[in-house]
């Protein structure tokens, strides 16, 4: 074995014994939060498909009945051959980015080809060297991605201490000479992707107000799933219209692909002249973009099945108190804390025996010694079904 390969058979070695190296395992997805492994059924407690639209057959069998052969290329097309700015850039975009800024009351909305992508565009694209990013000590690995490439100073504040924040917004902001030139970014998620927790968003917007900040709002987890017409947290807690960067994605609760940030005219300008991940890479497929055009009235009207996404949420929650269980959050994604990497694998691995798809979150993702299961809730799952969920890993924890 050369050097190279045996460096990488060593590192591969530690991460095994540390309980935190990863494998790929090939699965079908069966709908209805089911999913299949090696030929068995599981209870799906791991997708983001938050309210079952990638699984709906229902809906999927409307969407392609309107299949009609002169609509092959620009509705259904499977590649899109090029980057927006070169040949890739086709009408459904157009449709999609207008409806968007409509229903946000924004000047424009922009697409990315996913969630990581958008995440790596943005900040390098709109900060620059002597700008400082005040960041969520808690924001997604792309969140933190994008600061790192961006340039600019970036300081982490303690999770959802906006006294903190405040604090460092003050001393940042005293050097009037310094004021000009620097502009400041507050990023953070609105619901949190590994605790579950939520964002008081008008506190943070308050406070971008008054330090002439850019705000930065990574709605991924919530979108489709909070606000009256599913647009996320912020229509939840009224905020659309004070959020400058406001991030959300298809590839969740919209059941697609791809992700979109709805902001004022001349950012948008600026991001299709600057944001590398927009110009290098290809667009999305027709077929893809007519899908979310497909399902964004749809989603709009889906709040009996936001607020069964609710109760099914608070339920497991209160069950696993009731169990003992160390859980967290106030969303449809359900934590339950475990410490250690190799318990956190053991567990998940014999509620797999059980049938249950359970996947142990562990260092880099979350921090070392707070391996946690990550109980990721969809709407079309049964109380019934989630209902032994404590009393499952309690006996799991305890074997």
């Amino acid at each position: 074995m050369d050097p190279f390969t045996s460096r990488l058979a060593e590192q591969l070695h530690i991460l095994s014994a540390q309980g935190i190296r990863r494998e790929l395992l090939p699965v079908q997805a069966r709908g209805t939060a089911r999913l299949h492994h090696q030929e068995r059924g599981y209870l799906n407690l791991a997708s983001n498909d938050y309210l079952g639209l990638a699984g709906n057959s229902t809906l999927l069998q409307g969407f392609y009945a309107a299949l009609e052969q002169e609509h092959l290329v620009d509705r259904f097309g499977l590649g899109s051959g090029a980057s927006r700015l070169m040949t890739g850039n086709h009408e459904q975009y157009s449709r999609l980015e207008e409806e968007l800024a409509r229903s946000y009351h924004k000047d424009k909305a922009l697409i990315f080809t996913s969630g990581y992508h958008i995440n790596i565009g943005l900040l390098p694209a709109l900060a620059q060297k002597g700008d400082l990013i005040l960041a969520d000590k808690l924001c997604h690995a792309s969140l933190i991605d994008g600061m790192r490439l961006s340039g600019a100073r970036m300081i982490r504040y303690p999770h959802l201490d906006y006294e903190r924040l405040e604090q460092l917004l003050k001393k940042h902001r005293a050097d009037s000479t310094a004021q000009k030139k620097q502009t400041i970014f507050l990023v953070t998620e609105s619901i949190f992707s590994m605790d579950g927790d939520c964002a008081d968003l008008p506190p943070l917007a308050r406070l971008k107000e008054k330090y002439g900040a850019i705000l930065y709002v990574d709605e991924a987890h919530s979108v489709g799933v909070r606000g009256q017409q599913g647009l996320g947290l912020a229509e939840e807690q009224g905020v659309t219209d004070r959020i400058d960067l406001l991030v959300g994605t298809f590839g969740k609760a919209w059941g697609g692909q791809g992700a979109f940030v709805v902001c004022e005219k001349i950012i948008y300008e600026y991001l299709v002249n600057t944001a590398r991940s927009l110009i290098f890479t290809t667009a999305l497929p027709p077929v893809n973009i007519h899908w979310l055009n497909f399902i964004l009235p749809i989603i709009q009207k889906m709040e009996k099945e936001r607020q069964q996404l609710a109760e099914l949420a608070q339920q497991l929650r209160y069950g696993l108190q009731g169990t003992g269980l160390q859980t967290c959050g106030e969303s449809h994604i359900v934590p339950v804390l475990i410490g250690d990497e190799e318990k956190a694998v053991a567990v998940a691995e014999k509620l797999r025996h059980q049938g249950l798809w359970v996947q142990a979150i562990r260092t880099p993702t979350v921090p070392r010694g707070t391996a946690r299961l990550r109980l990721s809730l969809t709407a079309d799952m049964k109380a019934e079904q989630l209902a032994p969920l404590p009393e499952q890993i309690t006996q799991a924890l305890a074997a």
